[in-house]
């Protein structure tokens, strides 16, 4: 994976835009990381790894289940990417944005169609990776969202508080 660039002092708005944070200094870890890989299996197991090297290279203050979270979105968004978006869609771009507050994971890839949750089919083996992704950011108490990019491509992304959602232990 490629690291293209670290820019920092944003954070999402409630609609997930990155606005800028008023006149305070970014904390130590706050910042975005783009990487790019090919659109095949192997990249999925490199972006996880490459996520997870960088939360924990940069001191965000995530509890070990909001990180599992994160990479498990990871993981489903890479795979989601590889399995319908290669063909028109040779590589994709894993980027990670880390605010005071929270941390925002997205894939973005070149095609145009936009997924939808699947309804949960118990005799199919796929096609739940979104609504497993809706539900860990539910239960995190983040947001998430695809949204079309200027290319005509797609960025499927999750936002997850870094403190845990009220109610949550």
């Amino acid at each position: 994976m490629e690291n293209h660039g670290r820019e920092s002092g944003s954070r999402p708005a409630d609609d997930g835009e990155p606005v800028e944070h008023g006149l305070q200094d970014p904390l130590p870890y706050e910042g975005v990381w783009r990487f790019t890989a090919p659109a095949v299996d192997a990249s999925v197991p490199q972006a996880r790894h490459a996520v997870r090297d960088l939360l924990y290279r940069q001191g965000v203050p995530a509890p070990p289940d909001l990180v599992s979270g994160l990479l498990l979105i990871v993981s489903e968004l890479a795979t989601n990417a590889v399995r319908h978006a290669a063909v028109l869609s040779p590589t994709l771009a894993v980027e990670v944005a880390v605010g005071a507050e929270w941390v925002r994971v997205s894939v973005e890839d070149n095609h145009p169609y936009r997924p939808t949750a699947l309804e949960a089919d118990h005799g199919r083996t796929g096609g739940r990776g979104l609504l497993l992704v809706r539900e860990v950011t539910r239960e995190a108490g983040g947001v998430c969202d695809i949204e079309h990019t200027a290319s005509g491509g797609k960025v499927v992304w999750a936002a997850l508080p870094l403190t845990p959602a009220h109610g949550q232990p």
